[in-house]
Formats: C-alpha cells, sequence, structure tokens
C-alpha cells in the first residue's frame, strides 16, 4: 500500500486500546495501517530497551486476524514459546513501554498482566500439548469454546510437539493449531484438486452431512459396514487425487497454505476451521522480520532476539568496546579445540547463532551438527558418538539443558561418557525472566554420579577447563556466565590440576576464608584489598567435585564465607558446607547464593542486588 493512500485512512491511536473489540468495525484498509503501525511500535520500543524482534514482525496479521476472529477473553490463544506475542498485548490494552526491565511488561505471555494470556511458556514447543490440556478440560466442564495454539515452523518439528499432536489428532478434543511458516520446508498438497478437496473438507456443510451420516450409518453391523464402504470410497478418492501432508497422515483437517500477511485470506482459513468438526491445521506462510529491511535479509537468526540498536542503520546502541561476552570467548576456543582434536564434534539444539558459534571456520562446518529444537535427542546423540571414539561439545543454554536431564543422567553419566558441555547463559541472564534463569543446572547436575561442573574466573581458566574437558573426565559441563569480560589480547596457558581451588589472597592469621567462583571471584579481589580485609580468598573453579584438600587446610579458620551468585543452594554452597560439618569445623559459615525461587525480569545488577549478591554489597557485610 502506497504512502498517500495509508494517510487517507484513519489511524488507532494504540495508546488508548482497552481490548481487541474494535477490530471488527474496521475495514481491510484500516486493518493494514493498523498493521503497519504496530511494526512501527514494535520497532519503537525493541530498538530502545531490546526484545524479540523479527518473529514479532512476522506475526502481526496473523494476530489481528486471530483476534478479530475470537474473543481471547472466553477463547484461549497460546503462543508456542510466547516471544511473539507484541501485538497481542498491544490489541489487549498493554503498553510495550520498558519492555522486559523491571516492573515492565513481560516479553512473553503473562498470565498476571491480563485475561486474554491465559498461558504462559519460554521454552519452545508446548502449545499443542497445552492446548490439548485445555480442550479435555472444556470437554469435560461441557463448555463451548475455541482454543488456538500458535505455533513456528521450527517449534512443531520438536519432539514434544510430534507428541503433542499424536495424542490430540486421534482424540475427540478440537484444537485450531495455526502453524506459522517463515522458513522451514514443510510438505503441502498442490494444485486445483488438492485445493478444491481442502475447502470442500473443512465447510460447514460437508462436516453436518458427514456427521449426520456417521450417526446414521454406525448403528447396526449392516449399516456401519454401509458408512465403512463409503468411507473406504471417499478416502481411496481423497489419497489418489490430493497430496497428503504430515497433518493429514496425522488425522487432521489441514487448511492451508495462506498469505499470513493477508488479513481477508486468514479470515476465511479461520472460518473454514471452526467449520472443522475435528482439531485442525491452518498453515500460513510469513515473512520473518516484515517492515524491517535488516530483519527481512538478516540470514543468521541475528535480529531474532535483539538488544538497544539504531533503527535508521540497525547497529547497536550500546558498544561494548574492549569487551567481549563468554559466549564468544568460548566459541573461539571451541575453534581451536576442533582443529587440534579431530574426533571433536560440536552439537548445537538451534542455539548456534545465540551462542556465537556462527562465525566459526567454513572447513570445520562437516563437524558441527545442528539439531534443531531437540535437547534430549543432543545429549544422547553426544552418548553414541562418544561410545564410538569422538569427543562431542554441546553448546546448550542453562535453561534449555534442563530438558536433557534424563539423558545426561541415563545415557552420558551412567555409561560414564566423554562429553563437553558448554552451558551458556549460566546464572541470572536478566530481562528474559523466570523461564530463562540459568540458576538451576548447578544443583541438578551435581546430584547426578560421574559428572564435572565447573566455571571459569578469566580467559585463562576458560582455556584451562575446556583443555582438561578432553582427558576422560565423563560429562564436564563448563557453565558461562551471560556478563561480559575485558578482551584479552592472548590466552596463557595455565596449569590447573583437575579438581583444584586457587587461593587468590591469604589470611596469615587463619580468620576469614571467602570461598567464591566465576568472574565475581576477580571483582571481589580489589575490593578485599581496597577496604583493608584480611582474608583468604580461594576461587572454586571446580563446583563438582570439591576441592576436599583445600577445605581440609580451612577447618583451623573461625569463619568461612561461601559466595556463590550464580546458582541457588545446591553443588558449591551445600557440597562445602556439608563437607566443613561433617569434618568438624568449629567455626562459623556464611553462605551468598540465589533463592531457590523464579527470578523475576530486571536487570543482571539490579536482580543481584535485590537478593544482596553484589560483590560491594557482599564486602559491606564483611567490614
Amino acid at each position: 500500500m502506497s504512502k498517500s493512500k495509508v494517510n487517507k485512512v484513519k489511524h488507532i491511536e494504540l495508546g488508548r486500546i482497552e481490548n481487541p473489540l474494535f477490530l471488527k468495525d474496521l475495514s481491510y484498509k484500516e486493518l493494514d495501517v493498523l498493521a503497519s503501525d504496530i511494526r512501527g511500535e514494535i520497532l519503537r520500543v525493541t530498538s530502545t530497551y531490546g526484545g524479540h524482534l523479527s518473529s514479532n514482525l512476522g506475526a502481526v496479521e496473523l494476530t489481528i486476524a486471530l483476534n478479530r476472529s475470537f474473543d481471547f477473553s472466553k477463547d484461549k490463544l497460546i503462543f508456542d514459546v510466547g516471544h511473539q506475542c507484541y501485538t497481542h498485548k498491544i490489541l489487549t490494552g498493554r503498553s510495550l513501554e520498558h519492555l522486559r526491565t523491571k516492573d515492565g511488561p513481560s516479553g512473553f505471555q503473562k498470565r498476571s498482566e491480563s485475561i486474554y494470556d491465559c498461558y504462559e511458556a519460554g521454552h519452545s514447543s508446548t502449545s499443542i500439548s497445552a492446548a490439548n490440556g485445555f480442550a479435555i478440560a472444556r470437554d469435560l466442564n461441557h463448555e463451548n469454546y475455541d482454543i488456538v495454539a500458535f505455533i513456528g515452523d521450527a517449534s512443531i518439528v520438536s519432539g514434544l510437539a510430534f507428541e503433542g499432536m499424536n495424542n490430540l489428532a486421534h482424540s475427540n478434543h478440537k484444537v485450531i493449531i495455526v502453524l506459522n511458516d517463515n522458513g522451514m520446508s514443510i510438505s503441502k498438497p498442490v494444485g486445483a484438486l488438492a485445493s478444491r478437496f481442502a475447502k470442500i473438507s473443512t465447510s460447514a456443510g460437508y462436516n453436518r452431512f458427514k456427521s449426520s451420516m456417521k450417526r446414521t450409518l454406525q448403528k447396526g453391523k449392516v449399516r456401519n459396514g454401509i458408512y465403512n464402504f463409503f468411507a473406504g470410497i471417499k478416502n481411496w478418492f481423497k489419497r489418489h487425487l490430493t497430496e497428503p501432508t504430515i497433518f493429514t497422515d496425522l488425522g487432521f483437517a489441514y487448511i492451508g497454505p495462506i498469505d499470513g500477511h493477508n488479513i481477508k485470506a486468514i479470515e476465511k482459513a479461520i472460518k473454514r476451521a471452526k467449520n472443522t468438526n475435528k482439531s485442525v491445521v491452518i498453515h500460513a506462510c510469513t515473512l520473518k522480520g516484515k517492515g524491517y529491511k535488516y530483519a527481512e535479509n538478516d540470514e543468521t537468526g541475528y535480529w531474532h532476539g535483539v538488544s538497544a540498536f539504531d533503527l535508521e542503520s540497525g547497529a547497536p546502541k550500546n558498544k561494548h568496546e574492549g569487551e567481549v561476552s563468554w559466549s564468544h570467548l568460548y566459541s573461539d576456543i571451541c575453534e581451536e579445540e576442533l582443529r587440534n582434536h579431530e574426533k571433536a564434534i560440536l552439537i548445537s539444539p538451534a542455539t548456534i547463532k545465540g551462542a556465537g558459534l556462527d562465525s566459526l571456520s567454513d572447513d570445520l562446518k562437516e563437524r558441527i551438527i545442528d539439531v534443531g529444537i531437540a535437547e534430549e535427542h543432543a545429549a544422547t546423540l553426544a552418548s553414541a558418538l562418544s561410545l564410538s571414539g569422538y569427543h562431542p561439545i554441546i553448546s546448550i543454554y542453562s535453561t534449555f539443558l534442563q530438558r536433557a536431564y534424563d539423558e545426561v543422567s541415563h545415557d552420558l553419566a551412567r555409561m560414564n561418557c566423554n562429553a563437553t558441555f558448554l552451558v551458556d547463559r549460566s546464572g541470572l541472564v536478566g530481562a528474559d525472566g523466570e523461564t530463562h534463569q540459568g540458576i538451576y543446572d548447578e544443583a541438578y547436575l551435581s546430584s547426578i554420579p560421574n559428572v564435572t561442573i565447573t566455571i571459569a574466573s578469566n580467559a585463562d581458566e576458560a582455556k584451562a577447563l575446556f583443555d582438561e574437558s578432553f582427558n576422560n573426565h565423563g560429562p564436564f559441563f563448563i557453565r558461562l556466565p551471560r556478563t561480559l569480560l575485558k578482551k584479552p589480547e592472548a590466552i596463557n596457558k595455565v596449569n590447573i590440576p583437575y579438581g583444584t581451588w586457587l587461593k587468590l589472597s591469604e589470611d596469615s592469621s587463619k580468620q576469614l576464608a571467602i570461598i567464591s567462583c566465576g568472574p565475581s571471584v576477580r571483582e571481589l579481589l580489589p575490593l578485599i584489598k581496597e577496604n583493608g580485609i584480611d582474608a583468604t580468598l580461594i576461587n572454586a573453579l571446580y563446583l563438582n567435585p570439591i576441592d576436599e584438600k583445600m577445605l581440609c587446610e580451612l577447618l583451623e579458620y573461625s569463619k568461612i564465607v561461601i559466595y556463590d551468585p550464580y546458582s541457588t543452594r545446591g553443588s558449591l554452597v551445600n557440597l562445602t558446607s556439608a563437607y566443613l560439618l561433617e569434618n568438624g569445623f568449629k567455626g562459623a559459615v556464611k553462605a551468598y547464593f540465589i533463592p531457590n525461587e523464579f527470578v523475576k525480569q530486571a536487570s543482571i545488577n539490579e536482580q543481584l542486588e535485590k537478593y544482596h549478591l553484589l560483590p560491594k554489597q557482599i564486602i559491606e557485610d564483611l567490614k
């Protein structure tokens, strides 16, 4: 639509929207203008606060059509993952101002925010299973409303989504699945006959006739035989005159593919979906990043989740000169390890870009396996590679590793398979909130036999731990915080024997010992000196197993402080405290750790300050 035509159509004030009811009164031209205005607002907000950009820009018209066709104060809309719900928030009367900041709106669906949010998620592929559960409850309660699962093409190929589809397709509990397809190839029917059959199978008249025939002819053996005869003829024509999809093979009705940016076409598909008497898939094709050239042309996933950026140039606003993320540091080390170990294979469950591994050289690509959103598969795949003489390196976010707990325990640790896990975004992660905090892995991994858990405090230690992980220690986990460190000019080779801790300073009077880990231990060191605190400061590189030899030396101390701002009580705090207690420590123990709760969105510093875990707060206590 040209700018001159757009300007003639009335604009809706986004900040004055209370609910989606106004959508029914708008013409299609007005809806197109609204879609354009919403894209502008999403761009403005994400360029200011960061957030999920491409997925939201691509889902605008789909979300408008859904809110126009359903009443989600009664009907249920479940966004898979939930990060593509920005348009839905705007249409249901919520401002995106201060998105993903402390006390601001969440970047995901949030039940506490609105009656229009019936579910919450942060991990993928849960929507179909959740929709199935809502549908069962609806039908058991003899209620009447629609349930929509909105899922992307990457999420629907996950094992959990298939489990949900397999169960749903053969139940009598109807769900409407909207497949937002923005790139992945999915088999689809082709040709005029296929299109005609799809329209017939989802028409109201056909479904009423089919239900009536079924009721009439399935009473008695003879009538049931007649019904099966005609059903067989119908299915023969369907098999031979249409090309099936995976959805029709599973037993779903199928509508599509349709243009996911054509609101009129989407609404027609929704109307047909409502007419079906069984669960149905609406297959909509969209352009991820639509309306912003940098996001539209993105082939690497850079514009999927963004920090604040300049709208004109697309350049990030907050440039961290001379600093590097732990993810990118380990990416560089990973390339070196792949070159040094020809039997090393890198595995990633759809987080290549996020973990900074997209920069790996092309000649290594044959030893890089992206398994998609399939964390369980990644771990079990790694176990078989390990048993075959290879050394798998699994790069995975802490929050996604939770999904592979069983496979880590049963398939890797039980057989003591050698593997290196780069556990990215460990510790507090900030704006993504409760679903993405990487604070639990330390505790649950330490409960598994044969597992090594580590965290480096600087680049030299990062390289040393990575090297050590190849020395036959079974599953070896290296935690990577979501913070920055000074970009090293060079990485020095340091010798750190397996399982040992390092003393960074020593209290000759043996009064106070501080056991800490990760980059925070390096922040404590100058603060201790500046404030004249006499303490033995210990860098606990190994969180499991702990260094019992060094702990034995500390039994003579009067007070021991354990400071782990990257985890809950599990692992370092619990293991260290238990050892001291069991070995007759007579002094005082003070522990600082993240409480065992779901941490709400805020900056990492705000989260640390809330839980009294900033290094300066620890020093104030010690003074």
